[in-house]
């Protein structure tokens, strides 16, 4: 008879946090260098990058919160600058990853190639050899915005721009599927969020230009999925089949295969978690540590929280963001994140960068029934902090 060890809720609540890099204390001020910023990529894996920017753009936020206070300018320059040390790819929505996870998608590269996505067959059939230009441009010149692109074909084939009927969100659509399916890269941002489009040669760091080239065809798909399956366990600590799915948006039916496989490979134990739905999957690895404190920030797109059902079984707090309801039924505010105290959410802050007053604005602050006295001067200190980070002089809460 096959024993299946069970976990406590609150065992489960530390693995996860100190998986997902919480468990220790923050550098002292001043002293965070790249090397702690790549640690948190390397320990989360994955990190969303979204272009609302009412706070800070969100891939900022979860190294502040889980490194306190650092140049953010040394993050774009391990995304920006060559070597990268990051890279951007539909990994869970448009987010950064290690080079050495790029080619892990080569199965979602090909099938964006061969279906056509976002519309791409349309515009191949509509303007035929835009895409090809567009490519040449890129490989030739980039990296390049797509408006840049846009510019340089009718600056190179003016002729052939009255010919196609081409416009910008042509282009842009053309970009945005040779993205996708891995025909070129990011190079980064602009200020202005938009993307800098760019050969694979010139993005991929030296040691990883084969693989990139090659879509890493040393592996099977099936191997590829196991090793993003890997990466999710090792970063969640404990997790569901539906979660494990979730990190990397994989389908459940080739996530069940690659975690049967880490299970018989010892990576992964079954197990059960009181108040979880299905059978539990521990890392290996996973750190067990007795006690978790916790006082940050946590953005809403940060992967400790971004599968709400997980954040609701792990913390027992609805978690929704209400960015897209409309103003009178928000019930939190507009860009709430969730204040951890310990080891679990105590309140939701709403907050807004007002740059030209140079204030950090809350318009709402809740706090969860549970939560204790000592989490009211943590969220201070925490909001203090984040206010002097963001170049901002005063803290108001509404």
């Amino acid at each position: 008879m096959r024993i299946v060890r069970e976990l406590s809720a609150a065992q489960a609540r530390r693995i996860a946090l100190a998986a997902q890099g919480f468990a220790g204390p923050r550098p002292a001020s001043g002293t965070v260098s790249t090397r702690h910023l790549q640690g948190v990529l390397d320990r989360v894996g994955v990190v969303q990058i979204d272009s609302v920017n009412v706070l800070t753009r969100s891939h900022y936020l979860p190294f502040f919160s889980r490194l306190g206070p650092y140049d953010r300018a040394a993050l774009d320059r391990l995304r920006d600058a060559a070597p990268r040390r990051m890279v951007e790819y539909w990994a869970h929505q448009a987010a950064l990853v290690p080079p050495a996870t790029w080619p892990l998608f080569a199965s979602r590269m090909r099938a964006a190639e061969q279906e056509a996505w976002g519309g791409m067959r349309q515009v191949r059939d509509d303007h035929p050899g835009l895409v090809e230009a567009v490519l040449d441009e890129v490989t030739r010149r980039g990296p390049l915005t797509s408006r840049e692109v846009e510019v340089a074909l009718a600056h190179d084939a003016p002729r052939l721009r009255e010919e196609w009927g081409w416009n910008w969100s042509a282009v842009k659509r053309a970009l945005e599927w040779l993205f996708w399916s891995g025909q070129v890269a990011s190079a980064g941002r602009t200020a202005s969020f938009e993307r800098r489009y760019a050969a694979l040669d010139r993005v991929a760091p030296p040691a990883h230009r084969a693989a990139w080239a090659a879509r890493d065809t040393a592996r099977s798909d099936d191997e590829a999925i196991t090793e993003l399956v890997r990466i999710a366990a090792q970063a969640m600590g404990v997790a569901t089949e539906e979660s494990l799915a979730d990190y990397f948006r994989l389908d459940r039916a080739s996530v069940r295969e690659a975690i049967g496989a880490l299970v018989r490979e010892g990576a992964l134990e079954e197990v059960t978690v009181p108040g979880w739905r299905g059978t539990a999957y521990l890392d290996a690895g996973a750190r067990h540590p007795r006690k978790v404190h916790v006082e940050a920030l946590v953005s809403p797109f940060d992967s400790l929280v971004w599968h709400r059902p997980r954040t609701e079984a792990l913390f027992g707090v609805r978690y929704r963001i209400e960015i897209y309801t409309p103003a009178p039924q928000r019930v939190h505010g507009y860009y709430v994140l969730p204040f951890f105290y310990g080891d679990t959410i105590v309140a939701r802050v709403d907050l807004k960068a007002d740059r030209a007053a140079g204030v950090l604005r809350v318009p709402k602050l809740t706090w969860e029934p549970q939560a204790p006295a000592g989490a009211h001067g943590a969220l201070r200190r925490e909001l203090m902090s984040m206010a002097d980070w963001l170049g901002l002089n005063d803290v108001q809460v509404s």
